[in-house]
């Protein structure tokens, strides 16, 4: 009788433990993969888009001058270290030297696709029906901020909420429970199911009279309520996130923090990087093997994905490249034909000197190891 209680305890707590596994539709919520930070990169980066932290992007227009986005590391002995969390989001404000434009705008954004949602389990057109938001944030100015939901599949709904009024330099955890709408759609599919924004500021352009904590027909032209345009008009002003989940139900959970092989693979599936594998010291380092050329100035390879991608991606250099053999030749181009999610064929094409005979085999070098070839799918 004691072996089978010890049994049952034991089942129970296997059962308790599968209980939330991938109860997390954010994919890098906790900031970990950094994908396009390499070794060469310092301090943040002036762009606009996904071009730190997987998954998270930085988006702004009308500023006098650009933010940076960076992924920085959680100060030990706050709360969210001890929760487990070691990297955030940061956004760096720079100099808006003409004051808060009509039309300015900065925000933080992460997309999800449809059938994520279509196949989460919620019931999202019901209003019994709950899904919970939480996430931890940080700003340097003592304010309130607002963030929105915004459904991207027939008729875009929208739901505003704010984090309430943050103490400079804190870390504070907000937690929404947000129900479900009639007029919620989500297509079974790859493309844009939901959007969430962090609007550290926009604009009188995109701000107005409207509803917190409710769904409404989406207006670009009232996002947010009014918004307080003191972080913005303070030179270096920092806001950060970590700790991002959406969860179906109504009650929000522990955060559900994954091994980073894991959560590098489902970022894969948007964005992936090839890099040189040798040390920078070596004359260089090779991409990839087995080009076979067509011509004196082109050659291709077969390219397999590590792991199947949202779509068929855009293929991006960073770096010069040759093949191997050609000293004086650099690659002008690079170009995924017969392109899929799953793979594609590489045609590498340079000004010329390529062995006149076809069939001859190349690989593709680069000069540093921080060069790389990218691969992107993202939303």
């Amino acid at each position: 009788m004691a072996l089978n209680q010890v049994g049952l305890e034991r089942l129970n707590t296997a059962t308790t433990k599968k209980i939330g596994t991938n109860k997390n539709l954010i994919i890098n919520g906790a900031m970990t993969v950094q994908q396009r930070m390499t070794s060469a990169t310092t301090g943040g980066q002036n762009l606009s888009g996904i071009k730190t932290v997987d998954r998270f992007s930085l988006q702004f227009s009308g500023t006098d001058n650009p933010p940076t986005q960076i992924p920085v590391d959680v100060a030990s002995g706050t709360t969210p270290y001890t929760l487990g969390f070691r990297k955030a989001f940061k956004a760096i404000n720079g100099n808006q030297t003409s004051g808060a434009g009509a039309s300015d705008t900065i925000v933080m954004l992460y997309r999800l696709e449809g059938q994520d949602l279509a196949n989460s389990g919620w019931n999202y057109t019901s209003s019994s029906s709950y899904i919970t938001f939480s996430y931890w944030v940080k700003s340097s100015v003592a304010q309130n901020f607002f963030v929105t939901l915004k459904s991207g599949d027939g008729t875009p709904q929208k739901y505003a909420t704010e984090t309430g009024s943050l103490s400079a330099d804190t870390w504070t955890k907000v937690t929404k429970t947000i129900p479900g709408n009639s007029n919620i759609q989500f297509d079974n599919d790859n493309g844009e199911g939901l959007e969430i924004e962090w609007s550290i500021f926009r604009g009188t352009d995109q701000t107005g009279s409207m509803s917190l904590n409710a769904w409404a027909a989406n207006n670009n032209s009232v996002r947010t309520p009014d918004q307080t345009s003191t972080w913005y008009t303070t030179d270096d002003a920092t806001f950060e996130i970590t700790g991002v989940q959406l969860e179906v139900g109504s009650v929000a959970t522990d955060f559900e923090h994954t091994v980073y092989a894991d959560e590098l693979l489902r970022c894969q599936r948007y964005y992936w990087q090839s890099n040189g594998q040798l040390a920078d010291t070596q004359p260089a380092s090779m991409i990839h093997g087995d080009f076979i050329n067509k011509s004196t100035t082109v050659a291709d390879c077969s390219y397999r994905y590590p792991v199947r991608m949202r779509a068929a991606p855009t293929v991006g250099t960073s770096g010069t490249f040759k093949f191997d053999s050609q000293t004086t030749v650099n690659l002008t181009a690079l170009a995924a034909i017969n392109n899929t999610e799953v793979c594609c064929q590489l045609r590498g094409t340079t000004g010329g000197s390529l062995n006149a005979s076809g069939g001859i085999g190349y690989s593709l070098l680069t000069s540093a190891n921080t060069n790389f070839l990218s691969f992107e799918a993202e939303l």
